[in-house]
């Protein structure tokens, strides 16, 4: 089979593109790109830079992918975009290289990136995570798995979103979203547990409920019990043991280190949060 390429599409000779690749009008494809079998490349994307490409990704009209850093701190150095397996990437989705030589901006597999999505430098983004339109992610932002961001939004610079957990739209995210947790407002509050992800992931199910049960016990402890976050975190001992359990703990911990940005507040830190903002 050969490879499926629109008269008007500009491939650079040096790209690398799997036989099965599909190349629509006016695509443009720079010389260090390679792209894996089954990928669609719809018409004026552009695919530039250190790009490599896995398989069986769909990239819509105008998204642009590899270009360079929106960082002045960016001197030109060769770094790279890669990206994994059965991506969907709608129309004007931009997803910026990393900063400095030999870093990456990492998109895993199974993504879901709404139009106008922009994805920054350096970010990091699991799998089976789904952003919805308008949402922008500054650098070094990192999506864990099964997350899913609504629209219209801006996650601050070097934020994580942990595992599982929903933002609402319209948020401004300044902080870590811990895992499992609904997110939304501005400012942002820890809400509730994602309890509709939750559902749809089969985690309420999971260990005959028991997984389920040591999450709300968790939130109850972070955000209804008046316990401080590190008196919070020493209960979660007496709680059933399981590696959802083990995996907020740890989020929580990590994100409370000198150089992070600490998490979302929920009801209990509302006090803390208004001193942040005074």
């Amino acid at each position: 089979m050969t490879t499926l390429i629109h008269p008007t599409a500009v491939i650079h000779p040096s790209a690398e593109l799997h036989p099965t690749v599909q190349v629509g009008a006016y695509a443009v494809i720079g010389g260090s790109v390679k792209v894996g079998a089954g990928t669609v490349i719809g018409p004026h994307v552009v695919l530039d830079g250190l790009t490599e490409i896995g398989n069986n990704n769909q990239f819509f009209a105008g998204a642009a992918v590899g270009l360079e850093p929106q960082d002045l701190k960016y001197n030109g150095s060769q770094t790279q975009v890669k990206i994994g397996d059965n991506n969907l990437i709608r129309e004007y989705v931009t997803i910026n290289r990393a900063t400095y030589e030999g870093e990456a901006t990492v998109i895993g597999n199974g993504n879901l990136l709404m139009a106008y999505v922009h994805v920054g430098h350096n970010c990091v983004i699991e799998d089976r995570v789904v952003i919805a339109n308008s949402t922008a992610l500054a650098g070094h932002v990192r999506i864990e798995s099964r997350a899913t961001i609504s629209g219209v939004l801006g996650i601050h610079q070097f934020v994580q979103i942990g595992r599982q957990a929903m933002v609402g739209g319209m948020s401004r995210i300044h902080r870590d979203v811990p895992p499992y947790m609904l997110v939304e407002g501005n400012p942002a509050r820890v809400r509730s547990l994602n309890l509709v992800g939750l559902r749809r992931s089969g985690l309420m199910e999971a260990d005959g409920g028991k997984t389920f049960q040591s999450l709300k016990k968790a939130f109850r402890l972070l955000y209804r019990s008046g316990l401080s976050l590190p008196q919070a975190l020493d209960q979660f001992d007496l709680l059933p043991d399981t590696e959802s359990l083990q995996h907020l703990h740890q989020f929580l911990k990590q994100s409370q280190l000198p150089g992070r940005r600490g998490t979302i507040p929920g009801r209990r830190l509302a006090k803390d949060l208004a001193k942040d903002e005074e």
